[in-house]
């Protein structure tokens, strides 16, 4: 693979690549859950002088067949506006080979500017396009390379599936330096909302389970990451 740089949302995500070869060789960007920094650090990598972009973390599930710990290999990447991008069919067939053992399925990704969150939204995103999940970095990937004629891919893994919606504290942590969480801010929204542990347990224990298989990812995909 050509020198490759990686966007991601969280620093968790970015974590699970670094296993894969030195730092120093993959450039990866945390967005911490903003499209726009997204875009800006896609474009940086792009100036520095990287030659394939990766969108690389978790998902929501929008297909209901799908569940926390799936992996999707995007073919596709369509945005709100409809707009649609391919993804490097080359890569992303070495990409499904060299993960088989994780049971990737393969379909197009939806990329949205602010998080799907309920059940609602989510079914209606995969209603309108087909997507099989849905993140707030993919597009973003997609419309940068498009812009400079680069190859891209998409490895994401779904945490909270279709049929889950995401509390008012999950979302209270995103946001944070560098794509850290910001834990006060989830503490702070659940002593106003307590009813909301239960599923803020949930979301914790299937972003564990999406974080895992992507350290799998890195490992088994290490040929492509700048190792092997």
């Amino acid at each position: 693979m050509s020198r490759l740089g990686v966007v991601t949302g969280l620093t968790a995500e970015a974590r699970c690549l670094r296993p894969a070869g030195p730092r120093s060789a993959i450039p990866i960007i945390c967005s911490s859950g903003d499209p726009a920094q997204a875009e800006d650090g896609a474009r940086r990598l792009v100036r520095d002088g990287v030659e394939a972009l990766l969108s690389f973390g978790i998902a929501g599930g929008l297909d209901p067949r799908c569940g926390a710990g799936d992996l999707v290999l995007g073919k596709t990447v369509v945005d709100a506006a409809g707009v649609e991008h391919e993804a490097d069919m080359e890569w992303r067939n070495r990409l499904s080979t060299l993960l088989a053992g994780l049971g990737p399925e393969i379909g197009t990704v939806a990329g949205c500017d602010r998080p799907a969150s309920t059940v609602v939204e989510k079914r209606a995103i995969h209603e309108r396009c087909g997507a099989i999940a849905v993140d707030m970095e993919s597009h973003v990937v997609a419309r940068v390379a498009a812009d400079r004629g680069l190859p891209f891919a998409v490895i994401r893994v779904i945490a909270d599936g279709a049929h889950d919606s995401l509390p008012h504290a999950a979302l209270a942590g995103l946001g944070g330096v560098d794509g850290s969480p910001r834990i006060g801010s989830v503490l702070g929204a659940l002593v106003l909302r307590p009813w909301e542990l239960p599923g803020l347990i949930r979301v914790a224990l299937e972003t564990r389970q999406a974080l895992g298989v992507l350290r799998r990812c890195a490992v088994d995909g290490a040929p492509l990451f700048g190792r092997g």
